[in-house]
């Protein structure tokens, strides 16, 4: 059977005023203000959300605090629609390790990024889950499994929209005869919601170099584990965080765990990437640290029901890039707006995908398109998300 040529078949496209990459908290944000404002100006506006996922929140590792200020900016009556917002943060703990000893800090000595009063402890992947409901009750359509393979680009350079990858090519790279190419979607605006270190938003800061005069961005990476806890050792909303060891005083790091609801708990472990051991192993240290009798005795007994990892983009605002080029705009740790003091981004995500929508929907309705969002960038630097990272870095 003959194989088909991938460069003689053609794509097919469907056009969007906005696509958006990426069902995270940022790309649901993104989608669900444009389609609020729409509504609100009696216009119609079509949006569309691409997830690599199976479904929004397949690829988010639950477990988080999450600040719910920018959520009730987006929703204020997020705790009437059934939001997954249930554990609220008791007591805060932060502990300096040693090898066999732990010193707690006095709760009147804790720097405020460590005060999670009024956050609540959740399931991030609910979260997701929850906003793409709303998102989709709003008319946006969203398409999981497809992952955004390829920027597409006008005749001036500006970017025009993504394509999705083919499906049915070979192990030796060559289409298969179940070879189907990807789809086209183009738009009047593309927004990039990747997350940290996405593949699109690297391309996109290279090409236009987005991050020229900026300082060298900087990662971690967060290996995190769910737990199903004794149930005489749960202790509902309360967080721990801890510094030192096993880490030497030369590594970025620390850790986190966090008591959720039924009886949950998330424990999780952070390394900055620029560690000088090159025998250091940030998973084999995260299950030292397990073994620490200050994190041991909150899972002892316990079963272990879930795993993951991320890249954390940690660089902070003096790293971040340009937010905006023609056609799009990078929101959520896709820039890189993740507050690593306070160890949270959903809140700087939800934020960041409203103040694009803004610029967006202000942009279409003057008829512009595929232009730099410049309103975007000038509302972040007059926002309060702006100030909280400039009070962090």
């Amino acid at each position: 059977m003959s194989q088909p040529n991938q460069d003689a078949v053609a794509r097919e496209s469907m056009e969007y005023d906005v696509v958006v990459v990426g069902a995270g908290p940022g790309g649901l944000a993104t989608a669900i203000r444009l389609k609020q404002l729409a509504t609100e100006a009696g216009r119609e506006i079509s949006v569309c959300v691409l997830e690599k996922g199976s479904e929004p929140g397949a690829h988010i590792l639950s477990g988080a605090i999450i600040d719910p200020k920018a959520l009730t900016e987006l929703f204020p009556d997020w705790k009437e629609r059934g939001a997954p917002l249930k554990q609220a943060v008791s007591e805060d703990e932060f502990l300096f390790l040693d090898e066999s000893g732990a010193k707690a800090t006095p709760h009147w000595l804790l720097p405020e990024c460590f005060h999670n009063h009024g956050n609540y402890i959740v399931s991030l992947g609910a979260v997701v889950r929850w906003l793409s409901q709303q998102a989709e009750a709003a008319g946006v359509e969203i398409f999981a499994g497809f992952a955004a393979a390829e920027v597409l680009y006008d005749e001036a350079g500006a970017v025009k929209g993504v394509a999705t990858g083919d499906m049915g090519i070979g192990k030796d790279g060559q289409p298969t005869d179940q070879y189907q190419p990807g789809m086209e979607l183009h738009a009047k605006y593309t927004i990039f919601a990747e997350g940290s270190r996405g593949q699109l938003g690297r391309q996109l800061i290279a090409k236009y170099k987005l991050d020229a005069g900026k300082d060298p961005q900087s990662y971690g990476i967060g290996i995190k584990e769910l737990w199903q806890a004794d149930p005489a050792k749960h202790q509902p909303g309360l967080v721990v965080h801890t510094a030192g060891w096993p880490l030497d005083s030369d590594t970025y790091g620390g850790s986190f765990l966090y008591h959720a609801d039924d009886g949950k708990i998330t424990v999780g472990f952070v390394v900055g990437l620029d560690y000088k051991n090159p025998w250091l192993s940030p998973f084999n240290e995260f299950q030292r640290f397990k073994t620490h009798p200050a994190i041991r005795k909150h899972l002892e007994g316990g079963t272990r029901i879930g795993y993951g990892a991320r890249a954390i983009t940690a660089g902070g605002l003096l790293s971040l890039p340009k937010l905006v080029f023609p056609g799009g705009a990078l929101v959520g740790c896709e820039a890189g707006t993740l507050n690593a003091s306070r160890i949270k981004g959903s809140h700087a995500a939800i934020k960041t995908g409203m103040l694009a929508a803004e610029a967006a929907f202000a942009a279409l309705g003057e008829g512009r398109q595929r232009d730099e969002l410049g309103a975007y960038p000038l509302a972040f630097e007059n926002s309060w998300l702006h100030a909280e990272l400039l009070q962090s870095k």
